[in-house]
C-alpha cells in the first residue's frame, strides 16, 4: 500500500510531514509505504535531519505548491505541478492508494472532485471529521464542504458517515443523529425538520433522532449529520476550546500536578489524536488535515488513510449509496 503525503501542506512544512511520516512507518504494517510529494531538495534536506530513514519512505518531486492566495477552483489548471495536484494524480493513475494533505482545504476538495470524481449517486461529497468525546470519537459530517444543502443531501451524508463509521472506525451498528436545537421531531428549521422525516424512514440507517450540541461530548452517537455551515462552526468551536484551555494549562509552573490532571481531562478536545478528515463520496481516499497539524496529527492521518484503504471504504460507500432510496430531485 502506498500513501501519497503532501510534503508542503502544513504551515511549518516540511517538518511535521517528514516527522509524522517517519513516526507512522514505525507503527504501521510493514507493507505500507509513504510517498512524500514536494520539492525534492527541501524534502531530502529535512529527511537528513533524522538519524534513520526507512526504505518505505519515498520522495516524488513536485515543483510547485498551493498557497493561501490561490483560488481553489483554478489550482488544477494554474498549478498542475503543485504537491496537491501531483499527489492526487498519483492516486488517479494507480501509483498511490490514498492521499493525505494539510494544505488548502478548498484546493484539496476541488482537485479531489476533478481527479477522483464523485461516486455514482452522490450529489455532494462531504467532509467527515472525527471529533473526540468522553467515550469514543464520533464523525461529524459535513464539516465544511457544503454550506447550502437539501434534505436529500443530508441523507446522503448519513449514508456516507455510516459506512465510514462501520468499516473504518469499527462501529458495528453506527448510531446516526441529526444536529438540531431540540430533540423532539419537528424541531428546527425546514431543512432539519424535513431531513428528520427522511432519515426516520431511510433503510440502512440506524437513526436515533436529533442531538443537541450539549449531547455531543457524551458520546451517545457515532455519526452527527448537519450542513457544512453548522458543521464548520462546530468544528472551529472544538478547535478554539482546545487551544484556549490547553495553552494556559501548559504555561502553569506552580501547580504541575494539578494542571497535569486538568490537561488530561481536557485533552479529549484535542482533535489531533483522531487524525485527518476524509472527503467522503469521491472515488478515492482523500484525507484533509489542519494546516497547523503537528507530526502526531500527520502520523494519525496516515493511519486513517491506511484503514480507509484496507476497509475498502470507497467500495462500501458506492454499494451503500447504490441501494439508498433517497435521491436528490433532478439527479440521474
Amino acid at each position: 500500500m502506498r500513501i501519497a503525503l503532501d510534503g508542503m501542506g502544513t504551515d511549518r512544512a516540511p517538518m511535521p510531514e517528514v516527522t509524522g511520516a517517519l513516526q507512522a512507518l514505525t507503527v504501521l504494517e510493514s507493507d505500507i509505504e509513504v510517498v512524500l510529494i514536494g520539492d525534492e531538495e527541501i524534502l531530502h534536506k529535512e529527511i537528513e535531519r533524522h538519524t534513520q530513514c526507512p526504505e518505505r519512505l519515498h520522495v516524488h518531486h513536485a515543483s510547485d505548491r498551493v498557497t493561501a492566495g490561490d483560488a481553489a477552483a483554478s489550482v488544477i489548471r494554474k498549478k498542475p505541478e503543485s504537491s496537491i495536484v501531483v499527489g492526487l494524480r498519483l492516486q488517479q493513475e494507480g501509483e498511490a492508494d490514498a492521499f493525505v494533505s494539510a494544505g488548502s482545504t478548498g484546493a484539496i476538495m476541488a482537485t479531489s472532485l476533478f481527479t477522483l470524481r464523485r461516486l455514482p449517486g452522490i450529489d455532494r461529497p462531504a467532509v467527515g471529521t472525527p471529533l473526540p468525546s468522553l467515550r469514543d470519537p464520533f464523525l461529524l459530517i459535513d464539516s465544511g464542504a457544503n454550506v447550502d444543502c437539501k434534505p436529500e443531501h443530508l441523507v446522503q451524508f448519513a449514508h456516507l458517515g455510516s459506512v465510514y463509521a462501520r468499516h473504518t472506525m469499527g462501529r458495528a451498528e453506527p448510531r446516526v443523529s441529526l444536529l438540531n436545537v431540540g430533540k423532539e421531531p419537528g424541531k428546527g428549521g425546514e431543512l432539519v425538520a424535513d431531513t428528520y422525516d427522511l432519515l426516520a424512514e431511510e433503510p440502512g440507517i440506524c437513526f436515533v433522532g436529533n442531538a443537541e450540541g450539549r449531547d455531543l461530548l457524551r458520546g451517545e452517537c457515532d455519526v452527527v449529520v448537519c450542513d457544512g455551515f453548522v458543521g464548520n462552526v462546530l468544528l472551529k468551536f472544538y478547535e478554539g476550546v482546545a487551544a484556549s484551555i490547553l495553552s494556559p494549562l501548559g504555561e502553569e509552573r506552580d501547580v504541575d500536578q494539578e494542571s497535569g490532571g486538568l490537561r488530561d481531562v481536557f485533552r479529549i478536545l484535542d482533535h489531533a489524536d483522531t487524525g485527518g478528515a476524509p472527503l467522503l463520496g469521491v472515488g478515492g481516499v482523500s484525507i484533509i488535515c489542519h494546516g497547523e497539524s503537528p507530526p502526531r496529527a500527520i502520523r494519525n492521518a496516515i493511519s486513517v488513510a491506511a484503514r480507509a484503504v484496507r476497509s475498502d471504504m470507497v467500495g462500501h460507500s458506492a454499494r451503500n449509496i447504490g441501494s439508498s432510496s433517497t435521491r436528490v430531485e433532478g439527479m440521474t
